[in-house]
């Protein structure tokens, strides 16, 4: 039987007198792909937080890989493998795509294992993962040379960079085009295939239908919804709430 990578038990989260998560539980296996779907206002970026160490959950509990991580920091959850890309790419303005992708290699792959690795090592890392993404032509560009979809790309190399077992895609197709979101798919794909189980957090239906093995769905900080993707875009629940219909 596959082992659990994520457990997260009767989460809640408050702003206030304002309920923003209520009583989630969900768990996610090794090796899946996950889609987390919802309306604006649904907690879904409040969940990501409260998963990777941005906010902290004032109820419930959340288990990584068999590690309790409520109260650790966020750099601490990603160097025990749990990674997020950004709705809106935040790369680091004022260094290469090379060196974009050399931060987390030095961060939280060598500060994971206590191993330093040589300058060549570490150059031909980051080629191989802006290969992965096809941005290795632009190694030594800047991100104000990319388009909106290679920009997407960087953000996920950096995120695949700190070598996650879970990785959390926010949003990584949003504004882009059909053949866009295509590649981006693909992408999510391949790094799945790698062994890289992925939470794919998207408003684009379509993607998120042809992406995800099993769908969770919440609205107004409760769980409505969790199981194979055509059984739970047909619950009368998720459509009245989701769908508008």
């Amino acid at each position: 039987m596959a082992q659990n990578l994520l457990d997260v038990v009767d989460l809640g989260k408050r702003f206030g007198g304002f309920v923003a998560l209520e009583n989630i539980e969900l768990a996610v296996t090794a090796g899946e792909r996950v889609g987390l779907i919802g309306p604006n206002g649904s907690g879904k970026s409040t969940l990501v937080n409260c998963l990777c160490g941005t906010l902290n959950n004032e109820s419930g509990t959340v288990k990584f890989d068999g590690r309790d991580m409520d109260g650790l920091p966020a750099h601490q959850r990603t160097r025990f493998g749990m990674a997020r890309s950004f709705q809106l790419p935040r790369p680091f303005a004022s260094l290469t795509l090379m060196d974009n992708v050399r931060i987390p290699l030095l961060y939280t792959v060598q500060a994971r294992s206590g191993i330093l690795h040589s300058a060549g090592d570490l150059d031909a890392r980051c080629i191989e993962l802006l290969r992965l993404v096809g941005l290795e032509q632009k190694a030594r560009r800047w991100p104000r040379d990319l388009t909106q979809v290679e920009m997407r790309k960087l953000e996920l190399a950096r995120a695949v960079a700190a070598e996650p077992k879970l990785l959390l895609a926010d949003e990584a197709m949003a504004g882009l085009s059909h053949s866009e979101i295509e590649d981006i798919l693909a992408l999510l794909v391949r790094l799945n295939e790698q062994g890289i189980t992925v939470i794919l957090i998207e408003h684009i239906m379509r993607a998120v239908m042809s992406f995800s093995q099993r769908l969770i769905v919440l609205v107004s900080g409760r769980k409505i919804a969790d199981g194979r993707a055509d059984d739970v875009i047909r619950d009368p629940e998720v459509e009245r709430a989701y769908l508008g219909q």
